[in-house]
């Protein structure tokens, strides 16, 4: 079984673990307790729209909140929301609660939160519902050439 974010990993011959799990229910709690991996590690994608009628991805902690305020701030817009299911869909190529940031059909730039980075390996979905890859932050990084900025609420 592959993705294209598998796919993807493999082509960029970036080290990852394929974890796969019975998916019951989308979200990030779930998925790590399936996997039995803290949820402070496992990454959620979230498709964000900035003011400007650009997109783009954040990659946040599972047990955080997006603060669009600072997304926006760190992409240098006014405004940010978050897309709806379509257009993430889309925009991704993926379904809602199997969005993986890698392989995606049209290329949005990523936005890490800069809590992810304290850690050795994080889990991240991998372009399917009940999928997981687990990997170092910094691969995550480097392969999308993500920013890194404080984007959690406080």
């Amino acid at each position: 079984m592959s993705t294209r974010a598998l796919a993807f990993l493999k082509q960029k011959r970036i080290a990852h673990e394929t974890v796969k799990y019975e998916h019951e229910e989308k979200g990030a709690e779930f998925a790590a307790r399936a996997v039995g991996f803290p949820l402070d590690r496992t990454i959620k994608t979230l498709v964000v729209a900035l003011d400007n009628k650009a997109y783009v991805l954040g990659l946040m902690p599972g047990d955080r909140q997006l603060s669009l305020k600072k997304i926006a701030a760190a992409c240098g817009a006014k405004k940010a929301a978050m897309a709806d299911r379509t257009t993430a869909e889309r925009l991704t190529g993926y379904l809602l609660g199997g969005i993986s940031p890698f392989g995606i059909r049209q290329q949005l730039p990523a936005v890490m939160d800069s809590g992810l980075q304290a850690h050795d390996s994080v889990m991240i979905n991998g372009g399917r519902r009940g999928l997981m890859v687990k990997m170092a932050p910094g691969d995550i990084v480097d392969v999308l050439n993500a920013r890194i900025a404080a984007i959690a609420q406080d």
